[in-house]
């Protein structure tokens, strides 16, 4: 009986230690500091004339997933890639065949996943040992979870960007796999995201801003490469992986040449800006200074006329409103929201934290355009007064504004904010908005009625999140 007893209250404060350490240690969000805020301003974002950067912006997913190729295949000094997670699928197996070839023929090609999401398993394992034996290829994972202790999990690195020669970027809300590019074999639901690519034309480019936060989070102690070692099985696995996806690239060089081998002059194709500015959280573990929140509201605080925000998840807590926001910023600012609808979202932990606060939303004047597909919306993007628009990996949610490393571009360019919003309006006619009395104006004309399991799903987990929404 008393071994029992023992082994009880041991479970009782393992679980006990977990739930303070893992869940309960983030309730108080962390405040942006005093010497942050001094070191920051609205000059930052702001230019006189034509800067040093122009712009791509990449909507289709078939033409994102080959302008990655493109930048891959043109490389020919370095490669530095940080993604959230990357899936099983063929459009993996190209891109780490194109990134494979980058480096046999000299690039060195750092690659930086998140620890816990990166998708490296199953048949992707023998990538990671190809990259082992590999000398111009290295692969490190950020935070890889510490049972002991259990605040690592919430240490995640959602940033999404590749930066090629130091001369292209890539950056934007996309993931690797089939569902991000949609590509012609692929036959499930599409989740539509959105890119923006960067050439630098000279110095004081915003890719340097880059590259030194990609040599910080690339240095830091959160991020190591696999301690696994790589023996003679695991060899012939990742020759006989490196053939496969060799020969997957090769075919379809054969049946796209013609797209593929299209040598597009990137800067005579792109808009110029202004300015392009850089944000980030920073790299800490617990609360995070919400660094990329902060810019961004200060942004919208500067809004005369009107605001469009587009996120698959939209959650904003009272910590995210009150201590950024006074009742009188917006006044007279006309603010604009499409996100998902109930149909579309494949996340029903975050929609249905967004259902806690749909309501509010639209009470606040908030005008509130929902997605009607079965494909979804993935795309993170801020557009302020024609004047500026942002985009990247941040979600208008706690996750993003405390807990995970995230990133943006802010773009100053008349001509780059157009080409933005009218990427939109393919989406907008796709959409509904929410009335004042929260169903859809016009009635349910056009509405995507989810499946009624997942209504009364939703409609439970709305309740259970209440009470630990600063996590989603």
């Amino acid at each position: 009986m008393k071994k029992i007893k023992k082994k009880r209250i041991a479970a009782l404060l393992g679980l006990a230690y977990l739930l303070i350490s893992g869940v309960l240690v983030f309730i108080r969000p962390k405040k942006v500091s005093d010497e942050y805020m001094k070191k920051s301003s609205l000059d930052r974002f702001q230019a006189d004339s034509e800067g040093p950067d122009r712009v791509i912006i990449l909507d289709q997913p078939d033409l994102s997933g080959m302008a990655r190729l493109k930048l891959i295949k043109d490389a020919q000094e370095t490669l530095n890639i940080s993604y959230f997670s990357i899936e099983t699928g063929e459009s993996p197996d190209l891109f780490f065949a194109a990134l494979l070839e980058a480096a046999d023929r000299g690039v060195q090609v750092n690659i930086l996943l998140d620890g816990i999401f990166h998708g490296i398993k199953k048949d992707l394992k023998p990538i990671l040992y190809a990259s082992k034996l590999h000398p111009n290829m290295t692969i490190k994972f950020y935070e890889r979870l510490n049972p002991l202790l259990p605040w690592t999990l919430n240490n995640r690195m959602h940033d999404k960007y590749i930066i090629a020669d130091s001369k292209y970027a890539m950056i934007g809300g996309r993931n690797i796999g089939d569902k991000y590019f949609d590509p012609v074999w692929y036959e499930d639901r599409v989740t539509l995201d959105r890119d923006v690519l960067i050439v630098s034309t000279r110095e004081d480019s915003v890719i340097e801003e880059m590259e030194a936060y990609f040599k910080e989070i690339w240095n830091h102690k959160f991020s190591k490469e696999s301690k696994r070692n790589v023996f003679l099985i695991r060899k012939k696995r990742a020759f006989a992986k490196y053939l496969e996806v060799r020969e997957k690239l090769e075919l379809l060089r054969e049946h796209n040449q013609e797209l593929l081998e299209l040598e597009l002059d990137l800067e005579e194709i792109s808009l110029p800006t202004e300015k392009i500015t850089f944000i980030h959280n920073p790299l800490e573990r617990f609360s995070k200074e919400p660094w990329v929140w902060y810019e961004l509201s200060q942004l919208i605080k500067s809004a005369e006329n009107k605001i469009f925000f587009q996120s698959p998840y939209t959650i904003p807590t009272k910590g995210m409103i009150k201590n950024f926001f006074t009742p009188d910023d917006l006044e007279g600012v006309e603010v604009t929201l499409l996100t998902n609808s109930m149909a579309s979202s494949p996340n029903y932990p975050a929609f249905a934290g967004y259902l806690n606060h749909r309501e509010e939303m639209v009470d606040a004047g908030i005008k509130i355009y929902e997605y009607q597909s079965l494909n979804s919306l993935h795309t993170k993007a801020f557009v302020i007064d024609d004047d500026y628009m942002a985009l990247g990996s941040f979600n208008g949610d706690p996750r993003s504004t405390y807990l995970s490393t995230e990133s943006m571009v802010v773009i100053k360019g008349e001509e780059a904010v157009r080409a933005l919003s009218q990427g939109l309006e393919d989406y907008m006619k796709s959409s509904l908005q929410v009335a004042e009395d929260y169903s859809y104006k016009g009635g349910q004309a056009g509405a995507l009625e989810a499946p009624k399991e997942k209504r009364a799903l939703l409609k439970a987990l709305s309740w259970l999140v209440r009470y630990f929404e600063y996590l989603l």
